[in-house]
């Protein structure tokens, strides 16, 4: 256990920051799944509307510090990919 104060609070603090940090994965990995969903169902007008609320969130994660930013351009870019490949092949 930690006995100086400044150790205490930097405790504190990490619990609190990890708390919001999963939650903000949790949520990106949702928006995620919807939109692999909507792929997945064939249903393009749904796909790009998932996409489209995924794309902000995912990026969001990437300003607050949840993902790396390459990371997140990398996840934009390959639903982004996969929406359009499913969109010309219906």
């Amino acid at each position: 256990m930690a006995h100086h104060k400044s150790a205490i609070k930097r405790i504190r603090q990490t619990t609190r920051r990890t708390v919001v940090n999963r939650s903000r994965e949790t949520r990106i990995k949702t928006f995620i799944k919807k939109v692999e969903q909507a792929i997945t169902s064939g249903d393009k007008s749904a796909a790009q509307a998932a996409f489209k609320a995924a794309q902000p969130e995912i990026m969001r994660g990437a300003t607050k510090g949840v993902l790396k930013r390459e990371t997140a351009s990398r996840k934009v870019s390959r639903l982004a990919q996969r929406v359009k490949t499913m969109t010309a092949a219906a």
